[in-house]
């Protein structure tokens, strides 16, 4: 058994949207170590391309606004346009939004749920044909959602939309693996805990205060992310069908409850 040609990503190309920061990135630099192409997208061009120029010849920049159904099969043509095949889709790119319950505004609401859904419906759907043009039975292309543990459990915060969006992101990757199977197409999805970054500023400015409270006793490091990332993306992955797996230091399985005494 040649275990390191199960996580190879030798002649592989990826998409990592939402790739230019954060856990995309984090994705995006483990793909690259790994062997693979990897093309990043985001918002701010010109992040986007510094980003990509940062990270070397086998990443490439290609911005994209996908908040609307159009700029999805507008980064699906620009996909198509620079590669005939696409082996790996990440859907990273998302949004958050907190406020209280009683000044909640509709503009939170749909500004995440476009985002953190439609968008990651659409642009599976329009990026499909490249997707299916990579895809055998013996090595099937994959298509990696971000959600979050906050949509497998309650956290603290007020963030109405953002929590409803990510268990919708499991439940939807579920729904797509029983559909994209037929084409030799593996959908799954990753549910990262605490991982310093512009969207989880807690765990970016706070990691240590935080950190007791993770079983692991530390907030996620670049790596972990990677790791998972490459596990699904690889040969390693390849028998992995409609499943969302925790990265998160065992905050949602191995947390326990406060231990009840009596007065």
């Amino acid at each position: 058994m040649d275990t390191k040609a199960l996580f190879s990503l030798e002649g592989k190309t990826a998409l990592v949207t939402g790739g230019s920061r954060g856990i995309g990135l984090m994705i995006a630099k483990g793909f690259i170590a790994q062997g693979a192409k990897v093309y990043i997208s985001s918002r701010k061009a010109d992040v986007c391309d510094a980003v990509a120029a940062e990270l070397g010849d086998m990443c490439h920049s290609l911005p994209a606004d996908i908040s609307t159904v159009d700029g999805c099969r507008g980064l699906a043509e620009a996909m198509a346009a620079k590669e005939p095949k696409l082996d790996i889709l990440v859907n990273n790119a998302g949004a958050a939004w907190g406020q209280d319950f009683e000044a909640f505004p509709e503009k939170g609401w749909d500004k995440v749920m476009d985002l953190n859904v439609k968008s990651l419906f659409f642009l599976t759907q329009a990026i499909h044909p490249t997707l299916r043009a990579a895809a055998t039975a013996e090595r099937p292309a994959k298509v990696i959602n971000i959600a979050s543990i906050d949509g497998l459990r309650l956290n603290p915060w007020e963030t109405y939309s953002y929590q409803a969006s990510k268990a919708a992101v499991i439940n939807l990757t579920r729904r797509l693996s029983a559909r994209l199977i037929n084409d030799q197409i593996n959908v799954t999805a990753i549910a990262p805990g605490a991982f310093a970054s512009d969207m989880n500023r807690a765990a970016r400015d706070f990691g240590d205060a935080i950190a007791p409270g993770i079983p692991s006793g530390r907030i996620g490091r670049d790596e972990d992310m990677a790791a998972a990332a490459i596990y699904l993306a690889a040969r390693s992955g390849d028998y992995v069908v409609g499943e969302t797996v925790a990265v998160d230091g065992g905050v949602v399985n191995a947390s326990l409850p406060a231990a009840w005494e009596p007065a």
